[in-house]
């Protein structure tokens, strides 16, 4: 008997935890993407067939919740992995398990929000709505150019779009003006290659009115260290300072996009790797497009896209089309189209995709299908 009043009492504080716990907190959304498609890609005159992932938009699910502290404070949080629906892999990081977004903070609708884990960059908030193609990691022109594999910028880092150790504010939108800074520290990764990155500083400042977007931005990356597959020791990744500026501007059911973005390194130290295969050369990107809303149910994306690196002769220039047609509330069909052309040196395609030589010409067609839950 004793023991049975013993269990049912630690029940009753169990049940009771969860009663409190459960008024406290305010709401937890689970949600995600399922997302794939099918590819036709000839890669310099190499042609091929395959089923991928997250082509509109990145297979994934989540967690995100709020919880009201009183006085116009709230404590949010959010837990976002993205993965492969075609083989059930993570996606990018097989090792993290909230590879997208891992964060929690506090928000107040009149001094902003404090938040800290791995976030979105504040240049990736500033550039987000200049893509028609929305930044996807898998096929968006741009994704394309800022994540290449070239040799000639192999030492010059990139903005990924997400920091881990990251402290971001966020403030309140005054008159559609909208400030993001975001401080990371130092982190280090295992896929898709092991490497360690600097500290990062990165600061955007957006408006938002009238049919216009526009955004600027500013990121310096500290140096850091990259070990590449063939290669005789680590890499040195050279500090990088990224500019970007942003515009979007609506005119009945068409949306003007462009985006210009240019990433300067510093040099690297004398009798270095990096120094000796001349890998840290500055870039610019520049896209420009347009969405278009023709019914409700249907989107035209198009972009062009050019990636040219500095003192050297090495230049991407690309167009891509989409279509997205709206099949009910949570799914959608998607068709992409696109072609891009190295010159010189160059070796860019989409994320995934290995250049079979410098020169080589990109031909992708794609048909897919996204719903979200």
């Amino acid at each position: 008997m004793r023991l049975k009043l013993i269990s049912q009492g630690v029940m009753g504080a169990m049940f009771a935890m969860a009663a409190s716990a459960a008024c406290a907190q305010t709401s937890v959304t689970l949600y995600g993407v399922a997302d794939t498609f099918f590819q036709y890609l000839n890669n310099g005159g190499t042609a091929s067939v395959s089923q991928r992932s997250g082509g509109s938009t990145g297979s994934m699910f989540g967690l995100k919740g709020s919880e009201d502290l009183g006085n116009g404070f709230k404590a949010n949080f959010v837990l976002e992995n993205g993965y492969n629906i075609n083989n059930g892999a993570g996606f990018a990081d097989t090792t993290a398990l909230f590879y997208r977004q891992a964060w929690v903070g506090v928000a107040h609708g009149d001094y902003g929000a404090l938040t800290f884990g791995r976030q979105y960059q504040p240049s990736f908030r500033a550039v987000y709505p200049s893509d028609p193609f929305r930044a996807n990691e898998v096929l968006s022109p741009l994704s394309a150019a800022v994540l290449a594999t070239d040799r000639n910028t192999l030492s010059t880092q990139y903005a990924a779009g997400r920091t881990s150790n990251s402290i971001l504010y966020v403030s309140p939108k005054l008159a559609g003006f909208q400030l993001n800074a975001m401080y990371g520290f130092a982190a280090t990764v295992t896929q898709p290659v092991p490497a360690t990155t600097g500290n990062i500083l990165d600061v955007s400042a957006t408006y938002t009115g009238y049919g216009l977007f526009v955004g600027l931005a500013y990121m310096n990356e500290h140096a850091g260290t990259e070990t590449v597959p063939g290669l005789p020791a680590a890499l040195t990744l050279v500090g990088t300072e990224h500019y970007t500026a942003a515009l979007a501007y609506r005119i009945g059911i068409v949306n003007l996009q462009a985006n210009y973005s240019y990433a300067r390194p510093k040099t690297p130290p004398t009798h270095s790797l990096a120094a000796a295969l001349g890998s840290a050369h500055a870039y610019n990107v520049t896209e420009v497009g347009a969405t278009i809303q023709a019914t409700s149910f249907d989107a035209i994306q198009i972009a062009g896209i050019q990636r040219n690196i500095h003192g050297v002769n090495d230049e991407t220039l690309g167009i891509e089309l989409g279509y997205d047609r709206q099949i009910s509330k949570r799914t959608s069909l998607y068709a992409r189209a696109g072609y891009l052309k190295n010159h010189g040196q160059a070796t860019m395609s989409w994320p995934g995709i290995s250049v079979t030589a410098p020169q080589s010409s990109q031909t992708l067609a794609v048909l897919g299908i996204s719903h979200l839950f």
